[in-house]
């Protein structure tokens, strides 16, 4: 039996799929391998997972084909689904990437898990699901109703979607709400990325909302420990669950989600200042507006997910950039 890891090309998947490995399990590693940022470094991150136990395929969750043939020729334990469009500013440029891959894409797991029995489903959320809500720490318990981006509204789409496959076929579904992950083999398009680029190539960083930002930043590391964590514990049906008070986060199907982040809300000017510690160097800075579709601030509550598996992150955003930094500069062999 096989452990199916979709978007396994992709930052997390890829860490994922290595950790799993190493754990003794087979896996199974699906990914597009689209271009919405470098294809190079995620053929790279494939390399970096290499292993006998490990068997990659290339396609796409959105093409029912596909996708399909993975479930049909494999047999397959347990999914943990990765693949999606991610970026919240992305989603004001190309909103059918958004649908394709994070709804229809989804939709078609659900269906193939469903038919082939899997032992459980735990897939990718988000932070961004909490949208207007100004309630910090973000709670599982709270209501995620307004959503400030299409992004954030696919992913909530995703928590919905999964919780009536548990409900009307008992289809076992955990959702991780990740708040943004950073750490080695990182996205381009995130903050440690960019702005350790821009530092080292002396070019102006985008600080939005004057540096105000805060940001649970979560090391990968403490994020994969999490994800096998709740991998290896599919969720029951739960009979305190009320419809008089509805909890979100858990029900009388075998449904769970969950905050994934460091509990820690680090500003964003704080975080400049940590790479340029790492980089013994000074960041040029332009300050800028918030952008639309950007929350002020994050803050993982993540009781829920202690208690459920004893889930505590360690890294601090200390150790954390300087690992990623010392990563980056041997990855594209930067001497300084």
């Amino acid at each position: 039996m096989s452990i199916l890891v979709t978007g396994a090309a992709g930052f997390i998947g890829s860490h994922v799929c290595k950790a799993l490995i190493e754990k003794g399990n087979n896996v199974l590693g699906f990914d597009n391998l689209n271009d919405y940022y470098d294809v190079n470094l995620k053929k790279d991150r494939l390399k970096n997972i290499e292993n006998d136990n490990f068997t990659f395929i290339c396609g796409d969750i959105s093409n029912h084909k596909e996708i399909s043939k993975v479930f049909n020729e494999n047999k397959i334990l347990s999914v943990v689904n990765l693949a999606a469009q991610a970026g919240v500013r992305y989603s004001l440029e190309n909103p059918q990437a958004y649908i394709s891959s994070n709804i229809v894409g989804f939709v078609n797991i659900l269906e193939l898990c469903k038919e082939h029995k899997i032992n459980h489903l735990v897939y990718a959320s988000s932070s961004s699901v909490y949208g207007m809500n100004t309630d910090l720490p973000f709670s599982v318990s709270n209501n995620v109703d307004h959503p400030v981006s299409l992004y954030a509204a696919s992913k909530k789409s995703n928590e919905l979607l999964a919780h009536t496959y548990s409900h009307l076929f008992g289809l076992p579904t955990s959702g991780l709400r990740f708040f943004t992950v950073y750490g080695p083999w990182g996205r381009p398009d995130m903050a440690a990325f960019l702005f350790t680029k821009a530092i080292i190539e002396n070019k102006p960083i985008k600080v939005f909302n004057n540096g105000e930002m805060s940001r649970d930043f979560t090391y990968i590391d403490d994020i994969v420990n999490g994800v096998i964590k709740v991998l290896e514990k599919p969720p029951l049906a739960d009979s305190t669950w009320s419809g008089f008070n509805p909890d979100p986060s858990f029900s009388s199907a075998p449904y769970k989600i969950f905050n994934i982040g460091n509990n820690q809300p680090v500003k964003l000017i704080d975080f400049i200042c940590e790479i340029e510690s790492a980089l013994n160097m000074t960041a040029k800075k332009n300050f800028l507006p918030i952008q639309p579709g950007d929350v002020p601030a994050t803050y993982a509550n993540i009781d829920a997910l202690k208690d459920y598996v004893n889930f505590r992150p360690s890294t601090s955003i200390h150790d954390g950039i300087k690992r990623f930094v010392r990563w980056y500069k041997d990855y594209y062999k930067i001497q300084i």
